[in-house]
């Protein structure tokens, strides 16, 4: 399996920001780690062996970041304010740093890719997608929670609410956006259901799709399901190998 790394420093977040990527050919997928983990995390936790036969077959060639977790949603220290601020900043180096790279790689100036990421890394994916469906295909979201009020203490502002799906979706009702994700082919909302677990989360998601016409999969896996890695490299490879 190809695998190749790459940093830079981006002047949207004013930091280096690392990215590996995996593969030789097929459908670029780009993974958003878990809370506040890097880049590397799903080597680690053997997910990306988990999808290592689909990328050695040529199917997918994936694409792993980090996030600013860190400095963001989870930093303590943090004002609410800046907290929405920097993901504004991490929206722009996805769409002007991370996907052109993608783009040039794949040699497919159009390429869209479909998203996908656990835990935290779900909300990441899902909004990254739900504000671009003209960039993205869809997204794969495991074990998400898909609204950020919890993490900013009451706060608000243009930043938390185009950074939240349950906020931006719920009002969504323009010529452009909407119509794109009424088309969606590739929407996928996961959860178990057992320890750890917030199936109801993913419920709401759904619910809030449905109720905007966006069709999607809502898959809630068994009670013996946990929020853990095992699961996650069940679910992940399982909807891959039906897309590609």
């Amino acid at each position: 399996m190809e695998r190749r790394t790459t940093s830079w420093y981006s002047q949207n977040l004013g930091m280096e920001m690392p990215l590996v990527a995996y593969g030789h050919a097929g459908y670029p997928l780009l993974m958003f780690p878990t809370a506040a983990a890097d880049y590397l995390e799903y080597e680690r936790f053997h997910l990306v062996d988990a999808i290592k036969p689909l990328i050695e077959a040529g199917r997918v060639r994936a694409f792993s970041i980090n996030s600013v977790n860190r400095y963001s949603l989870l930093n303590e220290e943090a004002s609410p304010q800046w907290k929405a601020e920097l993901l504004t900043r991490y929206d722009r180096y996805i769409t002007d740093e991370v996907l052109p790279l993608i783009r040039n790689d794949s040699g497919d100036s159009g390429a869209r890719p479909i998203t996908t990421g656990a835990s935290l890394g779900a909300f990441l994916s899902a909004n990254a997608y739900f504000r671009h469906p003209d960039l993205l295909r869809g997204v794969i979201a495991m074990s998400g929670s898909y609204d950020i009020r919890s993490y900013l203490r009451g706060y608000d502002d243009d930043n938390v609410y185009f950074n939240n799906p349950a906020q931006y979706l719920a009002n969504l009702n323009d010529d452009y956006y909407l119509p794109l994700l009424k088309r969606a082919d590739a929407i996928y909302v996961l959860s178990g259901q057992g320890a750890y677990e917030a199936p109801e989360r993913s419920r709401q998601l759904s619910q809030l799709l449905s109720s905007k016409g966006i069709p999607h999969t809502l898959d809630l896996w068994g009670h013996d399901v946990n929020h853990d890695w095992p699961w996650w490299r069940k679910m992940l490879p399982y909807y891959l190998d039906k897309l590609f």
